[in-house]
């Protein structure tokens, strides 16, 4: 099958060659990409192919002369320049913020085409899900988490996702998320064909590692089935080509076991003192009593020294003695 074709056309061509190699390295969408900075050649180029998306500035859109290059695009996104108004058919974007914004309305209104479908339908992935869960609490296991998604990211498409109940995130990150893992759920649910083209402007960035914010209201987290976080990761995985992902998983959710079952490692983080002792051999006990023989074997218990320090920001994860720690881990579990 013929993959679409979408053109971005500006005659300015730093900004050009800017929004396009961010559409190429940064947006994972169904369509081939094609540049264009004079609009001659746009012209010519729409003589012989069929173009399913035109991106134009403003000043190249009123160079064009060419009428079947402004009917025959399937969706056409004009990059305003100026403060005039255009005709009111137009879909109109402001080109002076910033790429994601631009994306993120692009987006938008290919969402809203009639009949649009995505380019993932299938949740077959060959990533790895890597899960991370205690039953001890207050043992370092978003830390952990974080700090191992960071490490595995500077070598791999890995993306981190946070099922606890209260993350706290937003606020150690201080960022405020108009979107949430709650939007991603209501897609899938609701219009999983057009995931793919919302995804791209939910994905937050940490360290250099991906993430989706999660659930501001916990709650949400408890009306998802098992068999849904399964096919909604795989979609994920799919859709942003992830080698890993990292599961930060919590006790309040539906479908933790179906989850851990399905993980190609699971860490679980100890404690020597005899709360934690007791609360480890209880869990333990339970996958025995229920054959979740599958899961403790795939179980490494993790039990950390007592480390002076610990980062100061996310930003910082990959540094101190935490970092050397996982560093170890990596290179022992999950390298080759």
């Amino acid at each position: 099958m013929r993959e679409k074709i979408m053109a971005v056309c500006d005659t300015e061509e730093g900004y050009a060659f800017r929004m396009a190699e961010y559409l190429m390295e940064k947006v994972r969408l169904p369509y081939t990409v094609h540049l264009f900075t004079a609009v001659e050649e746009l012209e010519r180029f729409a003589g012989r192919e069929e173009i399913a998306v035109l991106l134009i500035a403003e000043s190249a859109w009123r160079l064009l002369k060419e009428e079947y290059v402004r009917t025959q695009a399937a969706q056409l996104f004009i990059l305003q320049e100026s403060e005039n108004k255009m005709q009111t058919d137009l879909c109109c974007i402001s080109k002076y913020q910033s790429p994601d914004k631009v994306v993120q309305a692009i987006l938008e209104g290919l969402a809203e085409e009639d009949g649009f479908t995505g380019c993932v339908e299938a949740t077959d992935t060959a990533a790895k899900m890597i899960g991370i869960y205690s039953p001890i609490k207050r043992c370092l296991q978003t830390s952990f988490a974080l700090t191992l998604g960071q490490l595995l990211a500077r070598g791999h498409r890995t993306l981190y996702l946070n099922f606890e109940m209260y993350s706290g995130l937003g606020e150690i990150l201080r960022r405020e998320y108009q979107t949430d893992m709650m939007d991603v759920v209501y897609y899938f649910q609701s219009a999983r064909e057009k995931l793919a083209l919302r995804l791209p402007s939910i994905i937050q960035s940490a360290g250099g590692l991906d993430y989706i914010p999660p659930m501001q209201y916990a709650l949400g987290i408890r009306e998802v089935p098992g068999e849904q976080w399964l096919a909604l990761c795989g979609d994920l995985a799919a859709i942003g080509e992830y080698e890993y992902l990292i599961l930060d998983l919590d006790d309040g959710m539906e479908g933790l076991f179906e989850l851990l079952k399905s993980c190609y490692k699971i860490y679980t983080i100890t404690r020597d003192d005899p709360f934690a002792a007791a609360k480890l051999r209880q869990y333990e006990q339970m996958l025995l009593a229920n054959e979740f023989n599958e899961i403790a074997d795939k179980t490494v218990k993790c039990r950390f020294p007592i480390f002076k320090e610990l980062p100061a920001s996310l930003d910082m994860m990959t540094h101190g003695e935490l970092a050397r720690y996982v560093r170890a881990i990596i290179s022992e579990d999950l390298d080759g």
